[in-house]
């Protein structure tokens, strides 16, 4: 069973498929030859153009520093090129399942497409907001786009792993340029620690997943994902026989899972690895913040469900049994998490006086919303019908989608407050109804909808994941569900103080309170994102389907 396991489209292990098992040069050569030039690549043009843009903007930096809004406009066409190549504009995703390029280290999915589609999209709408912001300044803006780029680039390789090696070479191109986007604002203290703490705990965290990826590697022989999964069936397989050594290689495996998940944790800042962001967040830009908080934790959640899926669920329907031990330790271990990093958020929220710092407690419990879809996926990947694991993955896809609009409208508010008040403190936002009532309406709007309040965009985000969590059957998961709709109810005080100290509180004596209109930059783009809390939730069957068909091929 192994052998056919081992030698199916899944995971191709011959030397037609995988060159790297003949230890052929002139194979191996020749196959990164045709990954790179022939029409795999089609599934990777995106991440080319980011490449190139990468390329061109520099060469504008250094031949044309004059041109102060050049680096804006290349990076507005790369990103625009890039999301045209990665939406599937011409066809559905509906089963896409290209073999694995480059040596079966990538995968070309429907996942892998949805997910990058929503990175790209991200980040073209992050571009305008820098802009409008004043973040970062004209002169410099070519080095802070290169490392968003560079950061990007990162993460689509995140969402495409098929190796232990793709996955820390993925999240260590992502996390550097972030260590560096922390600290931009060069001439503040709290921007120079917050990216020294940001870069130290990051080292830390990268050192242990790589130590955990090594004893993964060890014990089973392998570090393409697909391999990994027969090794551990057939290790599986010798359990009674071999108990000993099954035991023994056992914990190895769950210990190196640990620490594969200590640095995944850290990308998504859930507890107890979470330490980092609350401090970054409030030493960065409100502009940097929304990047990190929105494109790291879609990559990071990616990675996690390609991994937990990875060791889970296998296409063949009789290896799904032997693999139920791997599954009840991936639920216990993320479910705990889930659950504990939820509820820390919320509770910790509560005392936040920045802004800032709010929001990055509202990005932990967030993720650990999402992260109960992955745990409820996980829990009901063994069924022969895996329609329960595509719906609680799709869940996620949805979640984080309109957790992209959300959170970027969010951070997108705090940064034009700040660019009138000169602070990011909540209590300097009273009275801003009386000057400023279209931007308190639509700052209101975001905050519901963080909550999860209908008709919201963020009630469709958390019923489809709470609905997801019911419909598996499991007790332990339906456990996790309570959680989840108790964590709603603990956020809806600190999400109401924000809007009681913009509608409620008098303005103060010593100044008054901001004007930001509708009608200008800031105003419109503001309003611009406040209006999909309302269209995502009316158009909430689209998105559904559109996430139904990005994880289609995911389990195939």
């Amino acid at each position: 069973m192994n052998d056919e396991f081992a030698r199916s489209e899944y995971c191709p292990l011959t030397t037609d498929h995988c060159p790297l098992i003949s230890v052929n040069l002139s194979d191996l050569l020749q196959d990164v030859l045709s990954s790179t030039t022939g029409p795999l690549m089609g599934s990777f043009r995106p991440e080319v153009v980011i490449s190139i843009t990468i390329l061109v903007i520099l060469l504008q930096r250094t031949f044309l520093p004059a041109w102060k809004l050049g680096a804006f406009y290349l990076m507005l066409l790369g990103l625009g090129t890039a999301f045209y190549f990665v939406v599937p504009w011409h066809g559905t995703m509906e089963g896409m399942k290209s073999p694995p390029p480059f040596t079966g280290m990538l995968v070309a999915d429907s996942f892998s497409v949805g997910l990058r589609t929503l990175l790209y999209l991200f980040t073209l709408l992050l571009i305008p907001f820098t802009q409008i912001s004043g973040v970062p300044k004209r002169e410099d803006a070519a080095e802070f786009y290169v490392l968003v780029l560079g950061a990007l680039l990162g993460m689509s390789l995140m969402v495409a792993a098929n190796h232990l090696i793709v996955v820390l070479v993925g999240m260590e191109m992502a996390s550097l340029p972030c260590y560096v986007l922390a600290g931009w604002q060069r001439n503040r203290r709290f921007g120079s620690e917050a990216a020294l703490k940001y870069a130290v705990f990051g080292a830390g965290a990268a050192g242990v997943m790589l130590f955990g990826m090594s004893l993964l590697a060890g014990a089973l022989g392998s570090a393409h994902l697909p391999t990994m999964a027969s090794k551990l069936i057939a290790l599986f397989e010798l359990f009674p026989q071999e108990r000993s050594a099954v035991v023994a290689t056992s914990g190895l495996l769950m210990l190196g899972g640990l620490m594969l998940f200590v640095g995944i944790g850290f990308k998504l800042a859930a507890f107890p690895f979470h330490f980092w962001a609350p401090d970054a967040f409030e030493g960065a830009s409100a502009e940097v913040g929304a990047f990190i908080s929105v494109a790291s934790k879609i990559a990071a959640l990616g990675l996690l469900v390609r991994l937990a899926l990875a060791f889970s669920a296998v296409p063949d329907p009789g290896a799904l049994e032997k693999l139920a031990p791997a599954r009840e330790y991936l639920v216990i271990l993320i479910s705990t998490l889930a659950a504990i990093t939820c509820t820390f958020g919320n509770l910790a929220a509560y005392g936040q006086t920045n802004m800032k710092r709010l929001l990055a407690y509202s990005t932990i419990a967030h993720a650990g919303y999402m992260m109960m879809a992955v745990a409820a996926a996980v829990a009901v990947a063994g069924n022969a019908d895996r329609s329960g694991a595509e719906e609680a993955i799709a869940s996620l896809v949805v979640y984080a989608g309109i957790y992209l609009f959300m959170n970027l409208a969010a951070f997108a508010g705090v940064a034009f407050l700040r660019n009138v008040l000169g602070s990011e403190d909540l209590h300097e936002y009273a009275g801003l109804v009386r000057r400023s009532p279209g931007f308190t309406v639509c700052m209101a709007l975001v905050m519901f909808s963080l909550l999860g309040l209908p008709p919201l965009a963020g009630f469709t985000a958390k019923f489809a994941v709470f609905k997801a969590l019911y419909e598996t059957g499991k007790s332990p998961i339906h456990a996790l569900l309570a959680i989840g709709v108790l964590n709603t109810v603990l956020s809806l005080f600190y999400y109401l103080r924000v809007v009681k100290v913009m509608v409620i509180d008098p303005e103060p004596a010593d100044r008054t309170a901001p004007e930001i209109p509708l009608r200008s930059a800031a105003g419109g783009y503001f309003f611009l994102l406040a209006s999909f809390m309302l269209l995502l939730f009316f158009f909430s069957g689209g998105v559904a389907n559109w996430a139904r068909r990005a994880v289609e091929s995911l389990l195939m």
